[in-house]
């Protein structure tokens, strides 16, 4: 439970250090938020590798849940375009980290391996 949370404050300063990107464009006051949550969100993403989850789920989950959130919140806040495609590839993005968790929890169970030998 705890490598989630941590996964969460990951995705959340991340996503907030991407928007703040956006929005030092016009006040570079906004850099500082950058910095901050870009740092927080890798020491956040680093503890929960060292608690033991895959690099593989946890870069994967991080990637696809601030890629979703960025977009959306990138849409309310500055009017971004949110169109079906956007969605689509959203969609495939976390169908694919859906996919990585499913075939890490198939291999750590004893199940087949994509070794050969």
């Amino acid at each position: 439970m705890r490598n989630w949370a941590l996964l969460l404050g990951a995705i959340v300063t991340e996503v907030t250090g991407t928007l703040s990107l956006r929005a030092a464009q016009d006040h570079t006051v906004w850099l500082v938020v950058v910095v901050v949550g870009y740092v927080a969100s890798f020491f956040f993403l680093s503890r929960v590798l060292r608690g033991g989850m895959p690099v593989g789920v946890a870069y994967g989950i991080w990637g696809a849940l601030g890629t979703a959130a960025t977009a959306i919140l990138g849409t309310v806040i500055f009017g971004d375009p949110f169109t079906v495609p956007i969605v689509l590839g959203i969609g495939l993005i976390i169908a694919g980290v859906l996919l990585v968790e499913f075939g890490s929890r198939h291999h750590s169970d004893g199940g087949p391996t994509s070794s050969s030998g």
